[in-house]
């Protein structure tokens, strides 16, 4: 690949990994431990991941487990999921918490897959963004010694780049709307 390319094809991958760990904190009805990802405790004056903290596991389909390092920590990580946007109430026994996710309605689902496709398409803007900057600063070489038939056959490749990514991003649309509306 053109050197002059793989930085644009470097960016629109990072976009699509961007979306697709965003992905991965929207909850679809099962425990999957990336929901905690964006949660921090106050460990010693410091947020810090849960990952960071504790052992998180998923005992069954629908219940995730954290078994902090010290007992200390359990007030700190129930109040970070309490204020977080999870939406669910940890239970504490006194040394692990449990997060039991409720089977979710059709309604919530729908929303799920409502923010999905805002989600994919936000994606899709990055990579157009993308392609636009990658088509300008392939203009600028135009007024230097690259010839207009390189030019084109750059952006011809940078378009057909767009739309591996574009296609990418749809397909991972489909397999995450597909998990949600699984009962």
């Amino acid at each position: 690949m053109d050197a002059r390319l793989q930085q644009f094809d470097d960016k629109m991958k990072k976009a699509y990994e961007f979306l697709e760990s965003d992905y991965g904190t929207i909850r679809a009805g099962r425990a999957n431990p990336h929901v905690l990802d964006k949660i921090r405790v106050d460990y010693y004056g410091t947020p810090t991941p849960i990952q960071q903290v504790g052992n998180v596991t998923v005992p069954e389909a629908r219940i995730i487990q954290i078994a902090p390092w010290e007992k200390s920590l359990l007030k700190a990580i129930e109040k970070a999921i309490l204020t977080s946007d999870l939406g669910i109430n940890p239970s504490n026994d006194g040394s692990v918490i449990r997060l039991v996710f409720p089977e979710l309605t059709e309604e919530r689902r729908k929303d799920l897959v409502k923010e999905v496709k805002k989600k994919a398409e936000d994606g899709k803007v990055a990579i157009r963004n993308i392609r636009r900057d990658g088509n300008d600063s392939f203009k600028k070489l135009a007024k230097t010694e690259v010839s207009e038939d390189e030019i084109k056959q750059l952006e011809d490749s940078l378009q057909k780049l767009t739309d591996k990514y574009i296609k990418d991003i749809d397909a991972l649309m489909e397999v995450k709307s597909k998990e949600i509306m699984t009962v």
